[in-house]
């Protein structure tokens, strides 16, 4: 099993930055993707970024050039860097990995308001 543990979320206001980061622990030397999902209340799961083993990255078309995600090997986290935040990007978001099976972290709310 894996095991993921979001952490660095809050509220921030609009033009701001967050730093996400992702602890994973467990059966991690199987997975080989890695990923962000965020859900805003009454809409459904999107996807947000992801990272495939080898550091190909890619995102969502509301948040290129805005967010950058990373992933340490040493560390075992994987990282989302959310700059010029918008308050359309308030929602919890939820890390995620698929190896063997596939796990969710608890989710972390990110607030963006005035």
């Amino acid at each position: 099993q894996v095991q993921l543990v979001e952490s660095g979320g809050g509220l921030v206001q609009p033009g701001g930055s967050l730093r996400l980061s992702c602890a994973a622990s467990g059966s991690i030397s199987s997975i080989y993707v890695m990923a962000w999902y965020r859900q805003a209340p009454g809409k459904q799961r999107e996807l947000v970024a992801t990272i495939i083993v080898g550091g190909a990255t890619d995102y969502a078309d509301s948040v290129k050039g805005r967010f950058t995600i990373s992933r340490d090997y040493v560390k075992n986290t994987v990282d989302l860097q959310m700059n010029s935040l918008k308050p359309e990007d308030t929602a919890v978001y939820y890390c995620y990995s698929r190896g063997s099976i596939a796990a969710w972290g608890q989710g972390t709310q990110v607030t963006v308001s005035s």
